[in-house]
């Protein structure tokens, strides 16, 4: 376990390191655990960058028929995978700074979308939280992934396409009856991720 964990770990520690700078943020494509590219409707574990203390996957309250947008507290818990869907059909490679939708990756039929979007809250501490029921295709369910040191962070902030009311922030972490609910808030840190394909040596980690 930990060999393998320090095999990824080193793969995704050169490709932030030594990959080349992009003359343009938007032509450079996310890397996955393992430094490779990330592809649209490719299920990927969202997972914290920051292990331990940091945290674990990226799930949803309900897995089954997936409802809010939840972080476990322990590493040891499978994730629910998701996938990537470019506002740009016609692009496969997730690249930063573009928009795109994220939905969980589930076999039934529900009667919610799995589509992430954000709604406001009723916590005076959190303006808004991340949920599902969105719209696949529909600019004010986009979010972003923008490069970091510590890994990659969840944005959303489709102020520049959408004419819905916006709050633009990153995707932070707020604790809430037990669960650490994907939120956005003055107050929050950005949400560092990593991003592990299914099936692959490191999704299992």
């Amino acid at each position: 376990m930990k060999s393998t964990l320090l095999v990824c770990f080193s793969f995704l520690l050169f490709a932030f390191v030594f990959s080349k700078p992009s003359t343009a943020a938007d032509n450079e494509p996310v890397l996955d655990f393992q430094g490779e590219e990330l592809k649209a409707g490719t299920e990927y574990i969202i997972t914290s960058a920051i292990w331990g203390a940091g945290g674990g996957d990226v799930s949803a309250t309900n897995k089954t028929c997936p409802d809010d947008v939840i972080q476990y507290s322990s590493d040891q818990l499978p994730g629910l995978p998701v996938t990537f869907s470019p506002a740009n059909s016609e692009e496969d490679v997730i690249r930063v700074s573009t928009e795109l939708n994220i939905k969980f990756s589930i076999k039934e039929t529900c009667d919610q979308s799995p589509v992430w979007k954000i709604q406001k809250s009723t916590n005076p501490e959190v303006q808004w939280f991340v949920t599902t029921g969105g719209e696949e295709g529909n600019p004010c369910n986009w979010f972003k992934i923008e490069k970091g040191i510590l890994g990659y962070k969840l944005v959303y902030c489709p102020e520049d396409i959408c004419s819905c009311e916006v709050l633009c922030r990153d995707i932070g972490k707020y604790f809430e009856n037990g669960k650490l609910i994907l939120s956005l808030s003055d107050a929050l840190s950005p949400f560092w991720v990593v991003f592990k394909k299914v099936g692959s040596s490191c999704s299992s980690i």
